[in-house]
């Protein structure tokens, strides 16, 4: 049976085009059709322009419009490609992961570095790639790019220019093309743990920070004055902060202990934060942050704003955080330790 497969254009480098101050989206579904049908094989495609935009003007309110879209189309196709300029992308496909839990099909975004009317351009086989991923029945939000295939949640971008630009972080590649055609590894696929629902409220009263020699704890004040509901902190190596001369942990608590909830993760783009190593660390447990482990910064920030979109509860909260929603993060098994 021949499979039916949304494209969901929503701008970026991919659809853009030269204009009087540089390149910008301008390319419609319309004139890119031709070539992508050509890269789709006999999967049958329809087309839709949902908006044109450099991913930089991308917000959590077209978040939440993208994944009320998806949600309504979704029963009408096998899969839906997401066209997004690449800036961003990491950011929308871990928001969509959260907001579109047990999704039934495959969602894919996708993107390019060069335009999809240069001729040596990547865009072409990139969206081969994500029209192929989003046909395979493979449940669940990806990012296709460079022929490889990531969980949504765990993409990142790592270099400005090259083609190569995405990565999986902490997380091996779900899917691959080769001389062997796409190689899916169903295996790392997270199962669908019940019925589909869309869940696309979120808190934009979050921030996000990242540690250097000299920062100052009055920048946590501010933020407590400013009402923030949750902070994602990029700490040093396993997940460090200073606690001599400038106390940034004992700021760290009086923010938790007036309500905010503090999510601490590394800087580090590998292999995550583990605060019960050194006595910075465990100092920062005891000041009641939680533990990003391995996630993503992209995937720490959306999963620190939709958690508080769903509840102030810190019980709640908590339970949030060391819960796997959609395969973002690997909790440590400590049902070992004294």
């Amino acid at each position: 049976m021949q499979k039916k497969i949304l494209i969901l254009n929503t701008g970026g480098t991919l659809s853009s085009v030269m204009k009087d101050n540089g390149f910008a989206p301008g390319l419609t579904t319309e004139d890119m059709k031709k070539d992508l049908r050509m890269v789709s094989g006999d999967i049958d495609l329809e087309m839709e322009d949902y908006m044109s935009v450099d991913s930089a003007n991308i917000f959590p309110e077209d978040w939440a419009a993208l994944a009320a879209r998806i949600a309504e189309r979704r029963l009408s196709y096998d899969g839906i490609v997401v066209i997004h300029g690449t800036d961003t992308m990491a950011y929308t496909a871990s928001m969509l992961s959260f907001m579109l839990q047990n999704i039934e099909i495959p969602i894919v975004l996708t993107g390019s570095q060069l335009s999809i009317a240069d001729p040596i351009a990547d865009a072409l086989e990139n969206c081969r790639c994500a029209i192929h991923m989003a046909a395979s029945g493979c449940a669940g939000v990806f990012v296709a790019f460079n022929r490889k295939v990531f969980l949504g949640c765990r993409a990142s971008k790592v270099r400005s220019l090259s083609f190569d630009a995405f990565d999986s972080i902490n997380y091996p590649p779900v899917a691959a093309i080769s001389s062997l055609g796409m190689q899916i590894e169903n295996n790392l696929i997270p199962q669908r743990a019940g019925a589909f629902a869309l869940q696309n409220a979120y808190s934009d009263r979050v921030y996000s920070l990242r540690m250097f020699p000299g920062i100052h704890r009055e920048i946590l004040r501010f933020l407590k004055e400013k009402a923030y509901s949750g902070l994602y902190v990029e700490a040093y190596g396993m997940g460090g902060m200073p606690f001599v001369k400038h106390d940034f942990i004992a700021a760290i608590a009086d923010l938790v202990a007036s309500g905010m909830t503090v999510l601490v993760g590394t800087q580090c783009r590998y292999e995550g934060s583990k605060l019960t190593v050194y006595e910075t660390g465990l100092r920062t447990i005891e000041s009641g942050a939680l533990q990003a482990y391995d996630m993503t910064a992209e995937a720490a920030i959306t999963k620190l704003m939709w958690v508080l979109g769903k509840t102030e509860d810190p019980e709640e909260i908590r339970t949030y955080f060391s819960t796997s929603l959609c395969g973002e993060v690997s909790i440590p098994d400590t049902s070992g330790d004294d």
